[in-house]
């Protein structure tokens, strides 16, 4: 009796995956792309090693791209006569250069080894795990096979992607939708937030005019926010204008952010939610308190958002160029 038993449990078990997570593996490039892991490696450090804002780019890709009908590179593509594309709605506007180029120095090298084999999504999604170890940041698993996806809309990104003033609540609805637990979304805004900056118009709001009684948000750190306004004093003419979501290790993924956020450091309005909020304010003490377990749990986090709404079979292609689909889509 022991034995169909057990098999009962290991067939209840393996309906309980998603068809499409199941689909992925470890070693998916294993045969089809021996090179792959090599090619892989000398492109990403080479990259950031020359640019080191990559990092925190590519993880903001990543995320931007996962969220929006998921993790299937639909944010990578360009906007033609017949489509506009997520990459071109406003809130994707401000991603960085460097993330894009990254993904197509990495696809032009995979499709000279192995033509026709690589996803793009595969790309970004493993890139981003790999620059996240790179700047200190925990090590997880990012199962391989995905496909690229096959529609790409502007339209579709409102409401997915949250803005720096986004309520809390807002934003856990937000992620609750997606089956990602308290816990998880703020491991993983937590950990988007270590590494990489805001422009200054995302929280000029806080450190220009805030109210008719106070030009700065009081709950700001003063020296903090004395320094962001002469930084930002000329944004409106200079909208590259930015400052660092950590002010104070901007170049190391670690637990900094959430004590930043106990100390009035925390940039975005939306920060400052994580702390005043009576939900996410026990996560944010936990985090800043015990960096072993902010790692731990962002790690899990990020596993389970990299095989968020994949694409396998025939859902998906791989594409020939990651910036376009194989063929021409309204």
């Amino acid at each position: 009796m022991a034995f169909p038993l057990l098999l009962i449990l290991l067939l209840s078990s393996l309906s309980s995956i998603p068809f499409s997570e199941s689909a992925l593996t470890l070693n998916y490039y294993a045969k089809s792309c021996p090179e792959f892991d090599e090619i892989m490696q000398g492109i990403i450090t080479t990259k950031q090693m020359t640019n080191p804002t990559t990092a925190a780019a590519t993880l903001r890709l990543f995320f931007h791209d996962c969220m929006v009908d998921g993790c299937d590179a639909s944010v990578l593509i360009s906007s033609n006569f017949v489509n506009q594309a997520e990459r071109d709605t406003d809130i994707n506007q401000s991603l960085s250069g460097d993330a894009f180029d990254l993904i197509v120095r990495a696809k032009t090298a995979l499709e000279l080894a192995c033509p026709g084999i690589v996803s793009c999504a595969d790309i970004l999604s493993l890139s981003t795990r790999d620059l996240v170890t790179m700047v200190g940041g925990p090590y997880y698993k990012v199962r391989l096979g995905r496909k690229d996806g096959l529609v790409s809309m502007a339209s579709r990104v409102e409401g997915n992607l949250a803005r720096s003033n986004t309520s809390m609540d807002k934003m856990i609805t937000m992620f609750q939708t997606k089956g990602f637990s308290l816990q998880e979304m703020v491991a993983l805004v937590g950990g988007g937030h270590s590494i990489g900056f805001a422009h200054c118009k995302e929280f000029s709001n806080r450190i220009f005019g805030f109210s008719k009684t106070s030009e700065v948000d009081p709950e700001l750190n003063p020296k903090f926010a004395d320094g962001l306004r002469k930084l930002c004093a000329n944004y409106t003419t200079n909208p590259a204008m930015a400052a660092f979501l950590d002010v104070m290790t901007p170049g190391k993924f670690d637990n900094m952010f959430f004590q930043n956020l106990q100390r009035g450091l925390g940039l975005l309005s939306s920060d400052l939610a994580f702390v005043a909020h009576p939900r996410t304010r026990p996560l944010v003490e936990k985090y800043a308190r015990d960096q072993a377990v902010f790692f731990n749990d962002f790690a899990h986090a990020m596993e389970k958002l990299s095989v968020y709404g994949v694409k396998t079979g025939r859902k998906g292609e791989v594409r020939h160029k990651c910036d376009a689909f194989n063929s021409i889509k309204a």
